[in-house]
């Protein structure tokens, strides 16, 4: 970090990027007062500010101190301070002397042309560049575009319309083209703002902790840095090679609909049945019981058929929350231990999920956590024969709990995501299956990737819409993985089903495409099964299928390759093109294709009726199309055919893996 005084402020930089200016002029730091209405309606929020003051801080005075830097500013020259920032190293520490004063703003310098990447897992836009982005984590919502008629009715319903910046793994990090990432450190309601043509400006409703800054000379350095500080995952276990994760919730039905999956010749590594706690009926569709505890009636003897199919090389997979339903048995018992968070009246917090109402367990209480990992997933789940589960609904805490650690649940909210990926982690270490056991999740937030072993993308719609579709699990795989969360996938044939938006047959063998491309391959039957079209029921769909699964398998030799880089180096497995080929500007805002590690270009289909792709070939490399081993010299841009079954796929010429892929051919 290096400062340059001026006649009226001073310039900051790092790692030689100019990143702070600031003048009398053109202050980069200001502070307010603010007060915020939040308004949640079943994960879902309404969030406003009333600001009572915003504060320019136009004065500044610099002084070195010791390894580092100490920067005092003042409204005006000759005036007490209001804020400092303290410099060492990577870290820019602020202080703000006046207690009464809640919002932080500061201003980062942009550059023309400069691209941003990041912000957690953002679904809609890949490049941040020219959009403002308040970072909260929460319910994605149901069409996420305002214009759209889907997600005004949802808006309608339940406040669950959602737009492009509403995600469930909210991040306040980018990076930058210019080679640099900026981290901040806060749990509180955040924001960044890149419409500005001159600055970034990073927006807190909390005096940040720290602001973090990483820069390298290339950017798969900038990756490994964030992964070294964020946390990494350990290898996907052994036994998802073999196959797809089929998700079925049909009860006891679901074990014969497998052998009939399987039997059309479908690579099968687990079963996954979410309704392994039982259903109940819902206005939404058939929702989960949540008490979490195997339920016998609608699976009866199923400890035994899980060892069975575990005999077969097959695992079993369920589903948890960090909720407990309050006509289950569970809640009775936390509730007797005082686990729970409390209402304002010091009684258990009820939350309403959808015509069932929940008690919130505290892990903020040691004792609760404990309590969760040993009973819930230690007992009930992992000790009953269950090898993975979705770890659902991180996002759900609610504003106005209070919790064991006195923190305001305004500031717990957004770490929350967080605290649920610990509690299943060490849940999985005290088994001695770290590696072993694979839970999945949607929330996420700081440090997310430290604990959590896989990502999915949420709940997108049953579609090819542009904001809730298909193709926006490819932009949360790319964002995600750059802050260091290697491995992405999605409910193949999407989730949210409403106001009569069903699966069709194409979306679900191109989305099944797409997913042969990344690092597990898991089917979903969505929030409404029998009205939407599933696996099993269309002999196409299920050939189709079963041929993607078996790509899946055939580049597993590969796919561990890039699982072995994951853990030494942080990187994803799904990669932005610019990653490799920085020096091809057209790469930097692509986000409807990506590379399958350094060598596979993956373009999916991802509109209804289309046959062939449009791909820019990056710059740099000599691409192979995989179905007519026709060679293409990179920093071109080509339209090849895409018919169902053959998805626009390119390998490197020169890659050491060359022949695996030219065997993906006899395959189709």
């Amino acid at each position: 970090m290096r400062i340059l005084v001026t006649p009226t402020g001073f310039d900051l930089s790092f790692g030689g990027r100019p990143l702070l200016r600031h003048s009398s002029a053109t202050p980069c730091l200001f502070v307010g007062r603010g007060d915020a209405r939040m308004d949640m309606y079943r994960g879902n929020f309404e969030i406003e500010d009333t600001l009572s003051a915003r504060l320019p801080l136009a004065h500044a005075t610099v002084a070195e101190e010791g390894i580092g830097w100490r920067i005092t500013f003042a409204v005006a020259e000759g005036v007490p301070p209001v804020a400092t920032l303290t410099i060492i190293g990577n870290q820019i520490v602020p202080t703000i002397n006046d207690p009464s004063l809640n919002r932080f703003w500061l201003r980062i310098l942009a550059e023309p042309g400069e691209h941003v990447w990041g912000g957690g897992e953002q679904m809609s836009y890949f490049d941040l560049k020219g959009r403002h982005f308040p970072l909260w984590t929460s319910e994605p919502g149901v069409g996420r575009d305002k214009s759209s008629e889907i997600t005004f009715k949802a808006d309608a319903m339940g406040k669950a319309g959602g737009d492009y910046w509403n995600t469930n793994y909210p991040q306040p990090t980018y990076v930058s083209s210019r080679k640099y990432a900026l981290h901040l450190e806060t749990t509180a309601y955040s924001a960044f703002d890149f419409r500005h043509p001159d600055y970034h400006e990073l927006e807190a409703w909390a005096v940040p902790a720290r602001i973090e800054l990483f820069a390298a000379d290339r950017f798969t350095g900038i990756v490994t840095q964030l992964s070294d500080r964020f946390g990494r995952q350990p290898p996907l276990p052994e036994w998802v090679y073999s196959g797809a994760i089929i998700g079925l919730k049909d009860g006891d039905n679901s074990f014969a609909r497998l052998e009939n999956i399987r039997a059309a010749g479908v690579p099968v590594s687990a079963l996954w049945c979410e309704d392994w706690v039982g259903l109940r009926e819902t206005s939404f569709g058939k929702r989960l019981f949540w008490d979490w505890r195997a339920n016998e009636q609608h699976y009866p003897n199923l400890k035994a058929k899980i060892a069975a199919l575990k005999a077969e090389g097959i695992r079993f997979m369920g589903y948890v929350n960090p909720y407990l339903c309050n006509d289950g048995i569970l809640f009775e018992e936390a509730e007797a231990q005082g686990y729970f968070a409390k209402d304002a009246s010091g009684k258990t917090a009820l939350v309403d999920f959808g015509e069932f109402d929940c008690g919130v367990v505290d892990f903020t209480n040691p004792a609760a956590c404990a309590w969760f990992e040993e009973k819930v997933i230690g007992q009930n789940m992992l000790d009953f024969g269950l090898s993975g589960w979705m770890a659902d609904f991180g996002e759900y805490l609610p504003i106005d709990v209070h919790l064991a650690n006195a923190v305001p649940a305004t500031l717990m909210h957004n770490a929350w995501p967080t605290l649920w990926a610990q509690v299943n982690a060490r849940a999985v270490a005290k088994r001695g299956q770290t590696g072993e056991a694979l839970f999945f999740m949607r929330a996420g937030f700081t440090g997310v990737q430290a604990h959590c072993p896989l990502l999915w993308a949420g709940d997108q719609s049953v579609d090819f819409s542009r904001h809730d579709g298909l193709v926006t699990v490819m932009s949360g795989a790319l964002s995600s993985g750059l802050l260091g969360n290697a491995y992405h996938h999605s409910d193949i044939g999407g989730y949210t089903s409403l106001f009569g938006n069903v699966r069709t047959a194409e979306l679900l063998m191109r989305w099944a495409e797409m997913a042969a491309f990344t690092p597990v391959m898991r089917t979903h039957e969505g929030n409404r099964p029998r009205e939407n079209l599933q696996l099993d029921e269309d002999p196409q769909v299920l050939a189709h299928f079963a041929r993607m699964v078996k790509l899946w398998v055939h580049l597993v030799p590969y796919l561990k390759s890039l699982v072995a880089e994951a853990v030494a180096t942080g990187l994803p497995v799904q990669r932005p093109l610019f990653l490799h080929f920085e020096d091809d500007a057209a790469c930097y805002s692509i986000q409807d294709c990506y590379l399958y590690g350094p060598d596979l270009l993956v373009a999916p289909v991802w509109q209804a009726g289309e046959e062939s792709r449009t791909v820019h070939l990056p710059k740099g490399a000599d691409w192979v199309h995989v179905w007519s081993g026709a060679t293409y010299t990179g920093a071109t841009e080509i339209t090849v055919p895409a018919p169902l079954g053959e998805p626009a796929i390119f390998y490197r010429r020169d890659s050491a893996h060359a022949a695996l892929f030219r065997g993906l051919t006899a395959l189709v």
